[in-house]
């Protein structure tokens, strides 16, 4: 076979396989420890992000986890964490943007954010995102598991989760309300029912924690895939395009 013809085949078959490639668009995640990736020796510690790809199709959708621990608007800045997605993203690309745990420590300095200032910052983040022809989607942060003693879910986390709903209606940006969605779960569960969700051990049976821990803030997995599929539910409902790669069982409860 001439050289040039088997070159021409050659390229028919290469080019749909890089094309298909291209038309999968990537979903990053920017935001704090409930989204992040999590060391071996922080298991069983989950952060929902990890499990958002099970929601999608397979080969649908690729999920760039940029989330940290500990992060806030202002440290993922500084840190040039945002610079990096921001490099990663292309035209068609999803960034999911959800910080608040962090930004409202004030008793932590190092990550403290003041509200005026994470509203900035999260109005840059969209700019940003939107300048490279991609689409940001705002989330407000998921709830810790605090109760009072009537057993009502209280919430945790000051103006932050309003500051993040009054920018998406004021910048038409889609929603997730996480925070809402997160402690209708733990309320439905109840006090005691909701530890599951969280990274509660008992001392001696794990040996990352031999101790134990009772931590009303960081995921199990059972509590990871619970938010996972809450966003899931909740990005169905917001009629984004992406919304199309989910699994059909993503439709309806």
């Amino acid at each position: 076979m001439p050289r040039t013809l088997l070159s021409l085949l050659l390229a028919l078959v290469v080019l749909p396989a890089f094309a298909s490639d291209a038309a999968v668009p990537t979903i990053h995640l920017a935001g704090d420890s409930t989204m992040a990736e999590k060391l071996p020796e922080k298991r069983p510690e989950t952060g929902w992000g990890e499990l958002l790809a099970a929601r999608f199709r397979d080969g649908s959708v690729r999920i760039d986890n940029r989330a940290k621990n500990g992060r806030s608007t202002r440290t993922f800045i500084e840190e040039g964490r945002w610079r990096d997605l921001l490099d990663a993203t292309v035209p068609g690309d999803v960034v999911l943007i959800q910080f608040g745990h962090n930004d409202q420590s004030i008793e932590k300095p190092d990550r403290y954010t003041p509200p005026a200032d994470y509203v900035r910052n999260l109005q840059r983040f969209v700019a940003d995102v939107r300048a490279k022809d991609a689409t940001p989607v705002l989330l407000t942060p998921v709830a810790r598991r605090r109760f009072d003693e009537a057993g009502h879910v209280l919430p945790s986390h000051g103006e932050y989760p309003d500051l993040v709903r009054a920018l998406a209606a004021r910048e038409n940006v889609v929603l997730i309300d996480m925070e809402r969605r997160s402690s209708a779960v733990l309320q439905e569960r109840g006090a005691e029912g909701s530890k599951a969700l969280f990274l509660w051990i008992a001392a001696g049976a794990n040996s990352n924690y031999p101790k134990g821990a009772e931590d009303n803030t960081h995921f199990s997995p059972l509590g990871a895939a619970r938010m996972a599929r809450e966003f899931a539910f909740a990005l169905r409902e917001s009629g984004l395009p992406i919304a199309a790669r989910l699994r059909e069982a993503e439709g309806a409860r």
